[in-house]
């Protein structure tokens, strides 16, 4: 270190001591005599009420979390929630997820746009146009070319960038298919 340096860090360390021992070491409190009041001054309303919110949080009471539209992240990822399934559901396709329902035919029409046939778990045929929805997903797609029915499927899971994936069933197999079977 340099001469300068080493006064300089002297100088500081000087004009620290002399600041700490003129200042006193508790305030002190005025008297009526000098015209000040002895009295703190009085809250605001907004202060009152983070001093509330704080006390409430060291006690150990709950708060409440909105998160509006986005996931809640002090909930488990792996909590297995109720889905709608389970709730109140009834019967029929709506009701099935794409892995248990199985494409049998398509049938052509100019004029209602194309159906596909589905045979469910339940070993009864639906009838389904694009737009109609299943349990996990809705139909975007209906090739009768190919023989093909595109699903868009509903994914929640937080890790994903896009939730969804199209699932496609095809009446035969193809190779490049994405397929739940």
């Amino acid at each position: 270190m340099t001469f300068r340096r080493i006064t300089w860090l002297a100088t500081m360390a000087l004009l620290t001591v002399l600041v700490a021992a003129t200042a006193p070491a508790f305030p002190q409190e005025t008297g009526e005599a000098d015209g000040l009041p002895t009295d703190p001054p009085p809250k605001s309303e907004a202060v009152e009420k983070i001093l509330q919110q704080q006390e409430a949080l060291l006690s150990g009471q709950r708060f409440a979390y909105d998160p509006g539209d986005r996931r809640d992240p002090f909930r488990s990822l792996m909590e297995i929630e109720e889905t709608k399934r389970d709730r109140d559901c009834g019967d029929g396709i709506q009701c099935m997820v794409i892995s248990e329902i199985d494409l049998g035919g398509i049938i052509k029409d100019a004029n209602d746009g194309d159906l596909a046939v589905f045979t469910g778990s339940d070993n009864k045929g639906y009838f389904l146009r694009v737009g109609d929805s299943v349990f996990d997903g809705t139909i975007i797609g209906i090739d009768p070319r190919l023989g093909l029915v595109t699903f868009r499927q509903e994914i929640d899971d937080p890790r994903r960038i896009k939730p969804y994936r199209d699932v496609k069933k095809s009446l035969q197999a193809l190779d490049n298919e994405e397929s739940i079977r």
